[in-house]
């Protein structure tokens, strides 16, 4: 499930992005009525489902950072570290810039949900979730390393850290965790 909400949290700027290109303005007086309702509502379906997708990305990224606030197994020394957050951008670049050219009607907006379905399920079943550009803006950099007891893992972290350190972490999958000084 951790898998599923970081990549939700991943396509957060897709999410905003649609949203703010397929948003509607029209000259629509405040009307409490049913009609009144739908004539906002019909031309901007898309944009407020993106909007309630980044809601959704923004109430799963707080709950990660309430997780990571709970990091207190006891901590991994690192050994050996290599900088891996250039990887934000291979995702950025890859696949989310190329939706914002997709009118997103009819057979195209089918066509773009199941693009995305299958690239989360692709990202989750190669446990690559983590190249997540939402996180590298909040201030999260990745880390490959190996510790005193496990080689090639990846920590995610806000803090900069560095051959020697001991953190604290949480388990995400396999070989990925969120980590903390």
């Amino acid at each position: 499930m951790k898998k599923i909400q970081l990549y939700v949290i991943s396509l957060w700027l897709l999410f905003f992005l649609v949203a703010v290109k397929e948003f509607v303005f029209i000259s629509w007086q405040p009307s409490f009525t049913f009609e009144g309702f739908l004539t906002f509502l019909k031309p901007n379906i898309i944009a407020l489902t993106a909007i309630s997708f980044s809601l959704l990305g923004l109430f799963f990224y707080a709950r990660f950072e309430y997780f990571l606030k709970g990091a207190t197994k006891l901590p991994k020394k690192i050994t050996k570290i290599e900088d891996q957050s250039y990887e934000h951008l291979t995702f950025l670049t890859t696949y989310i810039i190329p939706f914002l050219r997709v009118k997103l009607e009819g057979k195209d907006l089918v066509v773009t949900i199941l693009l995305l379905i299958i690239i989360g399920a692709i990202f989750i079943k190669t446990n690559l979730f983590y190249k997540n550009p939402t996180l590298a803006l909040l201030g999260y950099k990745l880390y490959k390393v190996d510790t005193e007891k496990n080689t090639g893992l990846i920590f995610i972290s806000k803090e900069n850290l560095k051959l020697g350190d001991s953190v604290h972490h949480i388990f995400l999958s396999d070989n990925v965790y969120f980590v903390k000084l």
